[in-house]
């Protein structure tokens, strides 16, 4: 039996390049089409929320790369600044590797796919100097299920997310049928 191991890979798409990072240390990765992913270190919070999209979970992805050197925090803060990230395309995938860390013959899994709504950088200090961390925020399109002032989707709202987000399906009846639970009892089997 082979022991089979998986890689994190991120894909940044911003406007003028991508950035590909997977989450472990070491060397540099290649995958199946050549593209180098870069060594990052994820916090232990990030890694549970990409647990947590992966599950369909979540809907806003945060991420945060650690113990990044200053002068790369500066320059991400510089590009963002000149070139905003806002609504850039992010993906998250897994790779299995065999028993001996080398690609098999699987494409990778897409498990998340979102874009950038904010980034920010904190800068900390230790004794051992200035290290920087890199917050990235990601949304994916169930972000609309929610409305910034709180409210409730009416049933016109409803219909016209619904047909946005799944042109093919019926109409939704979702804020119908609600209203129909109401006088519905939830019996439980009587062992």
């Amino acid at each position: 039996m082979s022991i089979k191991s998986l890689r994190i890979l991120c894909d940044a798409v911003l406007p003028d390049r991508t950035i590909r990072v997977w989450d472990g240390s070491g060397g540099t990765f290649v995958d199946d089409e050549g593209n180098i992913y870069r060594p990052a270190q994820f916090t232990e919070d990030a890694l549970q929320q990409i647990e947590a999209a992966i599950n369909g979970e979540a809907y806003t992805l945060a991420l945060s790369l650690i113990s990044v050197s200053s002068s790369v925090a500066d320059s991400i803060w510089d590009y963002d600044e000149t070139i905003s990230v806002q609504g850039s395309p992010f993906i998250v995938k897994l790779k299995v590797l065999d028993e001996d860390e080398q690609l098999d013959d699987q494409e990778p899994i897409v498990v998340f796919t979102g874009e950038i709504d904010n980034l920010d950088v904190v800068d900390e200090s230790s004794d051992t100097g200035i290290t920087s961390r890199v917050n990235l925020e990601i949304t994916n399109r169930f972000t609309l299920r929610t409305l910034t002032n709180g409210a409730v989707l009416s049933d016109v709202d409803q219909r016209a997310r619904a047909k946005l987000l799944n042109p093919s399906a019926d109409d939704d009846r979702f804020c119908e049928r609600v209203p129909m639970m109401r006088d519905k009892t939830v019996k439980w089997p009587n062992w």
